[in-house]
């Protein structure tokens, strides 16, 4: 019984996870801001090389 109490009270492991999905969270936030400004910048190329 102890054993459990001592067990549920660690929260190691949970701050793990937590920055786990913060970190997680994190790059697919600049992932999606990297497709987004990526294709803007694509488009924005290929506009300039049409008019050249």
């Amino acid at each position: 019984m102890i054993y459990v109490k001592n067990f549920l009270r660690q929260d190691d492991g949970v701050t793990a996870i937590e920055y786990g999905l913060i970190a997680a969270l994190i790059a697919v936030v600049i992932i999606g801001a990297v497709t987004t400004i990526g294709t803007k910048i694509n488009t924005a190329f290929t506009t300039i090389a049409n008019s050249l």
